[in-house]
């Protein structure tokens, strides 16, 4: 439980854990309570005897329980993040179109739009916020836009997402949350994955809630859940039909991962809870150090801390900041948000357009600070000395951390 002391373990001269030493703090930490495991074994079990193993009873209970626990009237669930999102927007129809996408995302959300049929414009971000803003989208439509991916960096939900659903509307657009990050997630009181025709999270095994692999499609439309149905199971009519109405995929998710999500989604508020107690500890002691500054959560938004952002000093050396961390406080950061824009990845490059200022900058100057769903105080307190160890060196001589020395 966060606050207790820590295990006084190490490792001996023969790699095994011994004691005297504590552990660094880690990137990330995936947490599964020993009677969880001992759930997720039993139901394991189960199905090994039944045989059922795909499309199953736990996949019907993830579905439901997902649903509720974000208000959505639909859930659909399928074998990633990545096949959430393409799949809801071949749903809502890219195909030969052009789709509004932030530059500060991870490639799947590029490649998903590739992959179903769509052509990626890359947009500038708000600086306040990591997100696309109405202004950076008027800027990148074009006669041809077909719909616009709003990305919930970091967990965070911008609190200019009901203007951007009414340009949308106003436009003719369609709207589709990339959710990957913002499970349980909210502003003003309504949940990521409200907001868009559909939204893509994902269960990969460091978000918030995972199933190992996996994904789930929230959405308002009986007609479109029924689409991504048809869709995650080779496009085909029915279940037990051999007649295909959609170019589908083997996008189903095993029923191992749905009982793995739906016992993890039940630990969601206490875990959104501890990482928000964690990130409020770091407000406040980051206050302190001049040239450090925290991402804000906006007014109205209760974000579930995927990420922690902190800006570095314009110039400053992200590769030796992160360096001295780890080899000096054995502290290791969280992967950026992200490090290298989408309109400069090799594989993207026919699309690359113009500069976009704000999101290269942004990209270019950010960490992350570990944020553990069950972090203790004592790993709470490694970090922030850590922190104000390096940025006293940095402030100490800005010259030689700038250069990476």
């Amino acid at each position: 439980m966060p606050g207790t002391a820590p295990d006084r373990v190490g490792r001996n001269g023969s790699g095994r854990l011994a004691r005297g030493a504590v552990l660094g703090v880690q990137a990330a930490r995936i947490v599964f309570p020993p009677a969880d495991r001992a759930e997720i074994a039993a139901a394991v079990t189960g199905m090994l005897a039944t045989g059922q193993l795909t499309l199953g009873p736990y996949t019907k209970q993830f579905e439901a329980a997902f649903a509720a626990a974000h208000d959505s009237p639909h859930a659909v669930a399928v074998a990633s993040g990545t096949a959430a999102l393409e799949i809801s927007l071949r749903a809502v129809g890219v195909d030969g179109r052009d789709v509004i996408v932030p530059a500060n995302t991870f490639y799947a959300t590029a490649a998903a739009i590739l992959r179903a049929g769509g052509r990626p414009v890359f947009a500038d971000i708000d600086a306040a916020t990591f997100a696309l803003s109405p202004d950076t989208i008027t800027a990148a439509l074009t006669p041809d836009t077909a719909a616009v991916v709003l990305v919930h960096i970091a967990g965070l939900i911008t609190p200019h997402v009901d203007e951007i659903k009414l340009l949308c509307e106003q436009r003719g657009v369609a709207l589709v949350e990339d959710a990957a990050h913002a499970h349980g997630a909210t502003y003003d009181g309504r949940f990521a994955g409200s907001f868009g025709t559909a939204a893509a999270f994902s269960f990969y095994p460091t978000k918030v809630v995972t199933s190992g692999e996996g994904g789930m499609i929230a959405t308002a439309s009986a007609e479109l859940a029924d689409e991504a149905r048809i869709y995650r199971d080779q496009g085909k009519g029915a279940f037990s039909a051999n007649h295909h109405v959609r170019l589908g995929y083997a996008w189903r998710l095993s029923e191992q991962n749905a009982v793995t999500g739906l016992v993890h989604l039940r630990r969601m508020d206490e875990f959104i809870t501890r990482r928000r107690e964690v990130a409020a500890r770091y407000d406040k002691a980051l206050a302190g150090l001049d040239g450090l500054e925290p991402l804000s959560e906006p007014a109205g938004c209760r974000g579930n801390i995927y990420k922690y952002i902190v800006l570095l000093p314009p110039g400053a050396d992200r590769a030796w900041f992160k360096q001295e961390l780890a080899a000096k406080h054995d502290v290791r950061l969280a992967g950026e948000v992200y490090d290298m824009p989408l309109h400069h990845q090799p594989v993207l490059a026919e699309f690359a357009g113009g500069t976009l200022p704000v999101a290269e900058g942004m990209c270019a100057r950010h960490v992350c600070l570990p944020v553990h769903s069950d972090m203790r105080d004592d790993e709470v307190d490694q970090v922030l000395t850590a922190v104000a160890a390096v940025h006293e060196a940095l402030t100490r001589s800005p010259g030689s951390a700038a250069a990476g020395v």
